[in-house]
């Protein structure tokens, strides 16, 4: 496992909402280590180096090694994590015990390459990402990076699938019952038809405000007669 896997924790004494906020006062994030058939590990994370690990982009699909200090280290898989609704830093992370037999649930990365080989691009044609990530099931040593979908030859209408790359041995989409749709090539709206629809909104905004004109001049005219 690379360096970049390790996450370095200081073991907590207590748990419970109390203990958590004392730890964050603290300026550490609270998390705990479960399954495996043992008792949860209630332990405390450095923000910069979650923030860190967060910030590659898969942090829900990699296999991690937790140091923590005096205690060892636990191998496990990030399962959650909760953020402040208004600050965005995170409050509280879920970690899962893992060994080499457990198999899980998670979701990889889709990655779109050679875009300039895809002539519904060339011509204007927009990508249009159905599934930014895949859920798959595997064991947690054959959890694949990214997958790779090749958009060579696409014009505009064409669609990529799932079946469009082969998963490797061991790793099965959870959706089974079709051959889903990831991403598709989709036309781009040309100028002409966007001053098109432009200009059918501002004759639509100039009726409406006609309307209303007219509307309010037989109300004053109303009134005056009353009078």
């Amino acid at each position: 496992m690379s360096d970049s896997n390790v996450i370095s924790a200081i073991p907590r004494d207590r748990a419970g909402k109390g203990a958590a906020r004392a730890v964050r006062r603290a300026g550490r994030v609270p998390a705990v280590i479960y399954g495996d058939q043992k008792d949860p590990a209630t332990i405390s994370l450095e923000p910069r180096e979650l923030r860190k690990q967060l910030n590659t982009g898969g942090f829900f699909s990699t296999v991690y090694s937790v140091n923590i200090d005096g205690g060892g280290s636990e191998r496990v898989l990030p399962r959650d994590v909760q953020f402040h609704p208004v600050n965005g830093r995170a409050l509280h992370v879920d970690f899962l015990r893992v060994t080499k037999a457990t198999r899980t649930n998670v979701n990889v990365p889709c990655v779109f390459i050679n875009e300039e080989e895809s002539p519904g691009i060339k011509r204007g044609g927009l990508l249009n990402i159905v599934r930014h990530e895949v859920e798959v099931v595997c064991g947690v040593d054959d959890i694949p990076e990214q997958f790779e979908f090749d958009l060579t030859g696409l014009d505009i209408g064409d669609s990529l699938h799932i079946s469009a790359i082969t998963m490797p041995e061991g790793v099965a989409p959870t959706i089974t019952d079709r051959d889903f749709t990831v991403a598709t090539i989709a036309a781009a709206l040309l100028k002409e038809e966007e001053e098109e629809v432009e200009g059918e909104e501002e004759e639509e905004i100039e009726g409406e405000e006609g309307e209303a004109a007219e509307g309010g001049e037989e109300e004053a005219a109303g009134e005056s007669s009353e009078d």
